[in-house]
């Protein structure tokens, strides 16, 4: 399947379906940041978030449609130049193409979100008078969001969310390099915000400029504070890059009925790890697969909030 993006590129994906026929209530599946495919992979490290997430759903009658990044997979475009915004008004459009499609409930409709994915869902549940940005005559209305799930979002100024995550990151470096990282991180940010093309290079290396800056002064919370539908945020106990603290904010803030989950030794990339919390451990992790105690717990509250029918009921 694939979805048109406001610009006439086509965001090639995957829409898995449940057995049986339609209509279905389905789910939106946005990943985290950085150069990922449908299934959550880059050609370094492999999440694998997709194929497992799409299974489990379909199972229990809920279908997913999950994308390849610009420049990813069989998605064309150039990753490196994509800002956080274009980011956001693809998500919109691979929601659009979900909802026009007649196998799939336009009512039943849930976004799931993972990191940078879980920022965007904030945006596509929100009420249309502050996702003004997906309404643009191009593309036209966006449609209604009935559930949203949040994995390791944060709920702060993105420049805050940025420097936070280098403080977490290096309280797990050897304590001679600890106070390095911070500092570092604080230059690093400060040289990018000062760049006005999309791609720009910092020591040497090419980096998507565009997307920091605009990651930089979002701010999520105008967002969970316009979303009346049901949420479900779940951050791990060991999250380095996401403050758990932040669950505390999005309860606070969302108006609808929100419920938030820090579940002890969770990672961010979805894994159990108890121990001290590092990016060292990350390639072990991530040769384990999701925590299939997560999938359960999202499949069986979506199954929920999506009203999916009992077998054998009328739909």
């Amino acid at each position: 399947m694939a979805a048109v993006a406001d610009d006439g590129l086509l965001l090639a994906g995957t829409l898995t379906l449940p057995d049986g026929p339609g209509p279905h209530p389905a789910v939106l599946l946005l990943h985290a940041s950085g150069p990922l495919d449908r299934d959550a992979n880059t050609r370094r490290h492999r999440m694998q978030l997709g194929p497992p997430l799409a299974a489990a759903l379909a199972a229990n009658g809920i279908a997913t449609l999950r994308y390849d990044r610009r420049g990813v997979g069989a998605t064309p475009g150039i990753w490196r130049a994509t800002g956080f915004t274009t980011t956001r008004h693809d998500a919109a459009a691979a929601l659009r193409a979900l909802a026009d499609r007649p196998d799939i409930r336009a009512d039943a409709i849930g976004v799931i979100g993972h990191s940078e994915g879980a920022i965007h869902a904030m945006t596509l549940a929100a009420q249309p008078s502050t996702a003004a940005a997906f309404g643009t005559p191009a593309s036209g209305a966006r449609p209604a969001v009935a559930a949203v799930v949040l994995l390791a979002g944060f709920a702060r100024l993105g420049e805050d969310a940025l420097r936070r995550q280098a403080q977490m990151i290096a309280g797990g470096l050897p304590a001679p390099v600890r106070p390095l990282l911070p500092a570092l991180a604080n230059r690093y940010l400060a040289r990018i915000a000062a760049t006005s093309t999309d791609v720009a290079r910092v020591a040497g290396i090419p980096v998507n400029a565009r997307w920091i800056r605009e990651l930089l002064t979002h701010d999520p919370r105008a967002d969970l504070a316009n979303i009346h539908v049901p949420v479900l945020a779940i951050t791990g106990g060991n999250d380095i890059q996401v403050d758990p603290a932040d669950l505390d904010e999005i309860h606070r803030l969302t108006p609808g009925k929100a419920e938030i989950h820090r579940i002890p030794d969770l990672t961010h990339l979805l894994r159990r790890h108890p121990g001290r919390p590092s990016l060292r451990t990350y390639p072990r992790q991530l040769r384990e697969p999701v925590d299939p105690d997560l999938l359960t717990q999202i499949t069986d509250w979506l199954t929920t909030r999506l009203q999916v029918p009992v077998q054998g009921t009328a739909t």
